[in-house]
């Protein structure tokens, strides 16, 4: 077996030695830079950081202070074996502290004995050296890293270089963190919005189904979001007949939910004084095209039903034609003139429909007939028919068969019935 010489083993001893600890350290900073940039939320990541750092080094105190710009303050957000601060504790840019000077020049300032640094601001007794490296991502600040040891001189220049690369990784890992915590955060506040939303909304729909002799009416609407464009409402006149509404606002979400809100408290402020549906379309259409943003329009189909007569007198305004179910069978009923509202002015015509015992009458939106299901194939006006034709069809079968239809892919539009039996 071959053996050094004797006058090289000298030189090739410290020089192995080197290797190996240069090895260890990078090993050591890999697997340290593995765990930091895998955690995301950010109080798990600074503990970690801060934890995991004193331990390997056999620190008296590590902390990681993070930069707010606005009050141009430093804030501990992450401390280790310090018993003087707390989390929360601030310094300011620039005049207090190792942190503050470091914050101030992004320049890593070594302290071999704070005794001797002006910059020290005592803490925990038993330290005699300390460390703070800048947290930077593209030269801008994050925040700032301190190390303090027991010993005199503790971090040799190997170690500098190990802990300098180590807050590389660890300020990237902070912005992602803070981002990813931000997002949440407002992902949060944005869904606790649309939940109130979508509280307000369904408290806009009727509560029940009113009380008409002779007739049962029912109504319900499924928004394809949180809050939709789709409404309908049933409107009490004062002399025994009701007026029933279903609407469509183009578009869907939040703009929908508020366009549809306005129009809702236009049409009830209309009712009680035009009860003609056509008159009642007319005004209001007026209203919304001066008030309605460009390209935003509504369309809806507005009904006048008079028990005592059995009559049935409504108005369309661009929307989906009803389904009349009779003796005769079942058909679509067609309105003369009536362009969506808020496009521009018009006038719309009316029809009228008498009820006979036994017969049905559907106002639906376009979420029902364009649900599509595999292969993309919409449920259509076809199978909406043979449906309502069913002796025990209602707005609740109908909402579960086009979800039936859907295969479990969910509605991709608001869907709103209303569901007239004689």
């Amino acid at each position: 077996m071959a053996t050094v010489p004797a006058s090289t083993r000298s030189e090739y001893s410290p020089l192995r030695t080197l290797e190996v600890s240069q090895v260890d350290d990078l090993l050591r900073l890999q697997k340290a830079a593995q765990k930091i940039t895998s955690i995301l939320d950010l109080d798990e990541l600074i503990d970690k950081v801060v934890n995991e750092v004193a331990l390997s080094f056999g620190c008296v105190e590590a902390n990681i202070y993070l930069h707010e710009d606005e009050p141009g303050e430093m804030i501990l957000a992450g401390v280790h074996g310090c018993t003087c601060s707390a989390k929360g504790t601030r310094l300011k840019v620039g005049t207090e502290g190792m942190v503050g000077y470091v914050a101030a020049t992004r320049q890593m300032r070594y302290a071999p004995n704070v005794h001797k640094d002006p910059y020290y601001i005592a803490c925990e007794p038993a330290t005699q050296s300390e460390l703070a490296i800048p947290l930077l991502v593209n030269g801008e600040l994050v925040g700032v890293f301190t190390a303090s040891h027991h010993e005199l001189d503790a971090f040799p220049p190997e170690q500098l270089r190990l802990l300098q690369a180590l807050c590389s990784h660890v300020a990237v890992a902070v912005q992602n963190a803070r981002a990813f915590q931000h997002e949440r955060r407002e992902r949060e506040r944005l869904s606790r919005e649309a939940n109130e939303a979508r509280t307000i909304q369904e408290a806009l729909l009727p509560k029940c189904s009113p009380y008409i002799p002779g007739f049962q009416v029912t109504g319900r609407s499924v928004p394809a979001g949180l809050v939709g464009g789709d409404w309908y409402d049933f409107i009490d006149l004062g002399d025994g007949r009701w007026g029933l509404v279903l609407a469509d606002v183009a578009g869907k979400g939040t703009a929908a939910a508020l366009l549809m809100s306005g129009t809702r408290g236009m049409l009830r402020s209309l009712v009680g004084a035009h009860c003609c549906p056509s008159e009642v379309l007319a005004r209001l259409n007026r209203l919304l095209a001066d008030d309605f943003p460009s390209g935003r329009f509504v369309t809806m189909v507005y009904a006048v039903l008079d028990p005592e007569r059995r009559l049935l007198t409504f108005a369309n305004a661009g929307h989906l034609r009803p389904l009349l179910v009779d003796d005769g069978g079942a058909r679509f009923l067609d309105a003369e003139q009536g362009m969506p509202l808020g496009l521009g002015f018009g006038g719309f015509s009316e029809q009228r429909v008498t009820l006979a015992p036994g017969s049905r009458l559907l106002f639906y939106s376009d979420g029902i007939t364009e649900a599509e299901g595999p292969g993309e194939e919409e449920y259509g006006p076809d199978r909406l028919r043979q449906h309502v034709l069913g002796a025990e069809a209602s707005a609740e079968s109908l909402l579960a068969d086009v979800r039936s239809f859907a295969n479990g892919e969910g509605l991709r539009d608001d869907a709103t019935v209303i569901f007239v039996k004689a």
